[in-house]
């Protein structure tokens, strides 16, 4: 009942609002050069503009695909029939004598990039910026489109938008596109042959409460604030720039934020997992169930930021990334992947050490995510190595991954950090861990030096991994996968091992 009234209520929502103008229109984020989701999907459309009670007709490449009739506020919606990937194709709608028409439209899949600054981030702020575009140029498969910033405290049925749906250029638009959501896309496209649409909804410095629905935000407890209105109060920015796109069927998301919820880390496990659960509810339910209820949903998981030693925050965050289980998918975010970024920071960064310029990396890493979790695509090796078992034995602590599975690569002997107490129920706080670097390590082993737990604490009763805000140089963390060069996450463990 609750996903019912839920899809009602858009519904009420669109219809509530009436046009006047009866000439016949799409919806603004339905242009020319768009991509529509592919089959097995069905990609729906809507606008404005039809005669009340009269039907509006839905022509593609010249055949007549469906003839709905416009409602009392006259405002028309279809499912397009299901429509193999590839075009180019010509969609029109007449309605009352007037005919409106998309021209070069593509079916494929269609991804929200959502999130704030880092998923913000310009593609012409980065080193290799000339030649992406140039490889995005010749990928003729791919097509952008810019949400503008939207702060609302009611939702509303259009978006406001940069610029429209485009293929990627040496144009204004695509210097100013997201450089994580573009070269994401640039990474896919040499693994998967269907179009790819990429749509840019963020906007920096906001937090997770923003992007979240007030059915998102009552799921989870709260941080009371007192703020002017702007673009930090819950919900607004779902409203102006999120809602209004859920009728669009879409294939999956990829965010990154977190950094403005690192001052109250302990909230952000439920808000993410919360947001994602309510973002699937209702592009599916608005999409007419076409958007899938599980889409996959990929998220950068937080880079680098100061050049000190601060272990609370945004550690705090990346844990809380995964639902404190270090890893995705896991059994409370399924079909959901990572890029893991704490081993790129960018300390000289010109646009701030908070917005590392390395986007290529952070974005091919998510990129094998998709790979492997939203395409399924077998033997892709897309996540770094995670510990499996811990043996303790005197002053020696073994930490084995995946299983003995996977071959690892050990870069520095620093990071690991353990809790001593008197026993093993010692609760392990935030302050109090002493390091315990690597003594020696094998093929998929290493084993920590823990004779800093001595005395009264000789008990190691928790054990952690790159537990702070900046924990290593440039790619030069503990722990890799040999044949991956991806970075095992950052852990937190408390005994019994």
């Amino acid at each position: 009942m609750g996903g019912l009234r839920l899809y009602f209520c858009l519904i009420l929502h669109i219809s509530a609002f009436h046009y006047n103008d009866a000439v016949v229109k799409f919806a603004n984020y339905y242009t020319h050069h768009m991509v529509l989701q592919k089959a097995p999907a069905q990609a729906q459309i809507w606008g404005t503009g039809g005669a009340v009670g009269q039907s509006v007709i839905v022509v593609i490449d010249g055949q007549t695909v469906a003839t709905p009739a416009a409602n009392d506020a006259g405002v028309w919606e279809v499912l397009l029939p299901a429509t193999v990937a590839g075009g180019p194709h010509n969609i029109s709608v007449t309605s009352n004598g007037t005919t409106v028409s998309l021209r070069d439209v593509l079916f494929g899949d269609v991804w929200i990039c959502s999130g704030q600054s880092n998923m913000e981030y310009h593609m012409n702020t980065i080193r290799n910026y000339s030649a992406l575009v140039t490889t995005a140029m010749q990928r003729n498969n791919l097509r952008i489109v810019r949400l503008d910033h939207n702060a609302l405290n009611r939702s509303t049925n259009e978006p406001a938008i940069v610029f429209t749906w485009q293929a990627p250029n040496r144009d204004w638009q695509t210097d100013k596109f997201s450089a994580v959501c573009l070269i994401f896309a640039i990474e896919l496209s040499q693994h998967v042959t269907q179009p790819l649409g990429m749509v840019e909804t963020n906007w920096g410095g906001t937090p997770i409460e923003a992007w979240s629905s007030p059915e998102a935000l009552a799921a989870c407890p709260q941080q009371k604030k007192k703020r002017a209105i702007d673009q930090n109060l819950p919900s607004v920015l779902y409203n102006g720039m999120i809602a209004p796109i859920l009728p669009m069927t879409i294939f999956g998301a990829i965010w990154y934020q977190g950094e403005a919820n690192a001052v109250i880390p302990h909230l952000y496990a439920c808000q993410f997992k919360a947001m994602i659960s309510d973002w699937r509810a209702k592009f599916h339910q608005a999409s007419k169930n076409q958007t899938s209820s599980t889409f996959p949903f990929g998220f950068v998981q937080l880079a680098p930021f100061r050049n000190k030693t601060i272990n609370a925050g945004f550690p705090d965050i990346r844990w809380a990334q995964t639902a404190k289980y270090g890893y995705v998918p896991n059994p409370t975010l399924t079909n959901v992947f990572m890029a893991v970024a704490m081993d790129l920071p960018d300390f000289d960064s010109p646009q701030g050490s908070i917005h590392p310029r390395y986007k290529e990396d952070i974005a091919a890493r998510l990129a094998l995510g998709a790979l492997g979790v939203a395409y399924g695509q077998k033997n892709i090796d897309y996540q770094g190595p995670f510990p499996t078992r811990f043996s303790h034995t005197g002053q020696r602590m073994t930490i084995e991954y995946d299983n003995g599975n996977s071959d690892i690569a050990v870069r520095t002997i620093n990071g690991f950090e353990v809790c001593c107490g008197p026993t093993e129920s010692q609760v392990c706080q935030a302050t109090g861990w002493i390091a315990a670097p690597i003594s020696e390590h094998g093929p998929t082993t290493v084993t920590l030096d823990t004779s800093g737990c001595h005395g009264n604490n000789h008990i190691v009763a928790g054990v952690r991994y790159a537990w702070e805000e900046s924990p290593c140089d440039f790619k030069k963390c503990a722990v890799y996968g040999l044949g991956t060069n991806l970075p095992a996450p950052p852990f937190v463990k408390e005994a019994p091992f």
